[in-house]
């Protein structure tokens, strides 16, 4: 593996223009740091517990946060490949799941079956796997190989993995064995599946279906990608739907919340996320639209406060992207933060961050929970990144914002049919930490050339500010399309999960510009590119395909940084620093016309997958000529000290374990896993290490 030292003369350290303003409590967490860190700790109550990784995001509160302190600033320039694992005989692809280290042993999912696989943690080697038999409702999920993980609940001294599957079936499995648990959940009535140990959600969310095929494509579809949240007993069951870029029709099946009994699999309780008649919110849904359209999936990963017995669940948008004539109103809970009593179901309270949500601005990344000091007062906060680089923060008990927002006048929609939110809720703070809207002083200016070419590269495009609306094909405007900003894959997005260290109270966010420009046309046009439409009725609009912009001579349309980490404390709300993600490209640095120029570092446009120890601060991202790097960084200041090499990139999160005294971090790189530690001269030798 090939040290990037600290002294690279393409290090961004030399590059960087880096602010920061530190308060007393992070300087005495950067003092802390400098301590003794020959043997690896934890500290009670911090982020994950005892070297463990036990959920998705390492705790419940999903900070991402390790207090192993072995690997440092002072010595990452020692890790070394320890093991790899791949994934290839499952045929795994994405590389979306996080393992989870829970009692000496690892557990993740692969591949488009989502098969459960308990890992050794020193060596990589598999231990067992267990494989849902195919159904007909299991080949047509859009997220197979999107799971990202795996539940875990100790239930009377025996430990319990539970998965959600893309047929949308729950399966509780003895951690040690892999074997589906006795007198658990309901059969199933279909050849192959075992007798005990699996619930077939669809029979609790009040629809007729088909056990092997599922529901009737008229109806709608449903499935799972991110995994299952245990709090105090109770397994909670979000969901997901096909794509809304590839729907034509109106008609869906709402992605109500399902909770179950962990020692049992019973069914206990199911969150409307389409209100009913006399629910709160039911007055959104103008014309009956509540009866028969859906999605508001929630299928970006769930957190908890467990001491509270609160989960907190944020949500997609309604049936169909960038068009909504067919259910006027703000329609909630789409695009929005719910919180639920874990035990009965019930609605604690709810943000809605966007409304009438027809930008795809369906929210991400998991909410981050943190314990912070606001004006002298220690207040409980959940703080949501979203693709609008906006961080929404509530007191997670009472849901009120920890800072006000305003109402803020938005453009209105010119396709026929549409009335959207006339206001869309902006925070006063945090402040926004990437592009929102796009103007032309925002596009590329290293010469008057590239500029004048970018800005005639957007002639045919509608550009404005946050909220842009979608424009249709047969705008009386004499434009190709509408380009809003950010767009579908830009700002804070699934491939870079927001991380926080819980001793500071500092929030990490990933985001980067992209823009999206569509070509919308009716309903019934785009529903002949689709092979198997959900729905019966066409929408009168829907997305065609992809319009974007690209910039001149392939270089990036816009300003540099291309995409960027930022440090908030969330006690002030105020930014600490910002980093470009990786170095300036080569397209860019080699450009003729930007030869004998002083380019900044631009960072590479791409998101990072994130970590945070007690010691350091960690990013993925790639060097100027394409090599994956994993970067360390002084997590108080922002300055990066350097990097080491790695084979393949990184595709989601990352997270921290340790296992016998030695601590590893595990990258998702595509189909494998790469374990990372330090390197050990006396394994040659055979000693323990």
């Amino acid at each position: 593996m090939k040290l990037i030292m600290k002294n690279r003369t393409l290090t961004l350290l030399t590059r960087i223009l880096t602010y920061c303003f530190i308060t007393l409590g992070v300087i005495a967490c950067s003092e802390n740091s400098e301590m003794n860190q020959s043997n690896v700790t934890v500290t009670s109550g911090q982020g994950t517990l005892e070297g463990q990784w036990e959920y998705l995001g390492g705790d419940a509160a999903h900070t991402r946060y390790s207090p192993a302190n072995q690997i440092n600033t002072d010595n990452f320039e020692d890790l070394e490949e320890a093991w790899t694992w791949d994934g290839a005989s499952f045929n795994a692809q994405s590389g979306r799941s996080t393992p989870s280290y829970i009692n000496g042993t690892l557990y993740t999912v692969a591949g488009a079956r989502r098969y459960v696989t308990a890992l050794n943690p020193e060596t990589g080697e598999l231990i067992w796997s267990y494989g849902e038999p195919k159904t007909g409702r299991y080949e047509y999920s859009m997220r197979k190989d999107y799971g990202k993980g795996v539940a875990y609940a100790e239930i009377d001294g025996r430990g319990v993995i539970y998965i959600s599957s893309p047929a949308f079936f729950l399966t509780a499995l003895d951690a040690k064995t892999g074997q589906p648990l006795e007198d658990w959940g309901k059969p199933v009535p279909i050849e192959g599946f075992p007798e005990s140990g699996v619930v077939d959600m669809l029979a609790d969310l009040g629809h007729d279906y088909d056990p092997y095929d599922g529901l009737p494509l008229e109806t709608g579809y449903i499935t799972t990608s991110s995994p299952p949240i245990v709090v105090n007993g109770v397994i909670i069951v979000g969901n997901s739907h096909e794509q809304g870029y590839y729907q034509s029709r109106i008609e869906n099946v709402p992605g109500d919340i399902l909770g179950y009994d962990a020692r049992t699999g019973e069914f206990l309780w199911k969150f409307n996320v389409i209100p009913q008649p006399g629910e709160v919110g039911h007055e959104t849904w103008e014309n009956d639209a509540w009866k028969y359209t859906g999605d508001i999936s929630s299928w970006a990963p769930m957190s908890a406060d467990l001491e509270r017995g609160i989960v907190y669940i944020p949500t997609n948008g309604v049936t169909i992207d960038y068009y909504g004539g067919f259910s006027p109103g703000d329609n909630l809970f789409s695009t929005s933060l719910i919180a639920l009593d874990a035990k009965t179901g019930e609605r604690v309270w709810h943000a809605q961050l966007v409304k009438h949500d027809i930008w795809n601005y369906d929210t991400p990344t998991a909410p981050i929970l943190l314990d912070v000091t606001v004006d002298g007062v220690e207040i409980p906060i959940v703080a949501q990144t979203t693709k609008q680089n906006f961080v929404y923060t509530f007191n997670r008990e009472t849901g009120e914002p920890i800072w006000p927002f305003v109402d803020t006048p938005v453009p209105a929609s010119d396709i026929p049919g549409e009335k959207l939110s006339e206001t869309q809720p902006f925070p006063t703070k945090p402040l926004a930490y990437g592009m929102q809207g796009l103007v032309h002083d925002d596009l590329i200016d290293f010469t008057p050339d590239l500029r004048a070419r970018a800005i005639d590269a957007l002639k045919n495009h509608k550009i404005g500010p946050l909220f842009n609306p979608p424009l249709h094909r047969d705008n009386d405007q004499g434009y190709r399309a509408a380009y809003w900003c950010p767009g579908d894959g830009g700002g804070t997005n699934i491939d870079g999960p927001s991380v926080a260290d819980p001793t500071t109270g500092i929030l990490y966010v990933s985001t980067k510009k992209a823009c999206t420009g569509r070509i919308i046309v009716s309903g019934e046009e785009r529903d002949k590119n689709i092979k198997l439409p959900t729905g019966a009725k066409f929408s009168d609009f829907a997305s065609l395909r992809y319009d974007n912009v690209k910039g001149p001579d392939d270089l990036p349309l816009f300003k540099p940084p291309y995409s960027h980490i930022t440090a908030i404390d969330m006690n002030t709300g105020d930014h600490l620093w910002q980093l470009p993600i990786g170095e300036t490209p080569e397209r860019v640095l080699n450009h003729p016309d930007l030869q004998d120029m002083d380019i900044p570092t631009t960072g590479t446009g791409r998101n990072a997958a994130m970590g945070v120890t007690e010691t350091v601060f960690m990013y993925t991202a790639m060097a100027s000529d394409g090599t994956n790097m994993l970067y360390f960084v002084d997590k108080v200041s922002g300055e990066q000290l350097g990097g080491v090499e790695m084979e393949d990139r990184t595709n989601y999160g990352l997270m921290n374990y340790v296992h016998k005294g030695k601590q590893y971090i595990i990258l998702q790189t595509g189909p494998k896993l790469t374990a990372m530690a330090l390197y050990d001269e006396n394994a040659e030798s055979g000693d323990d290490y």
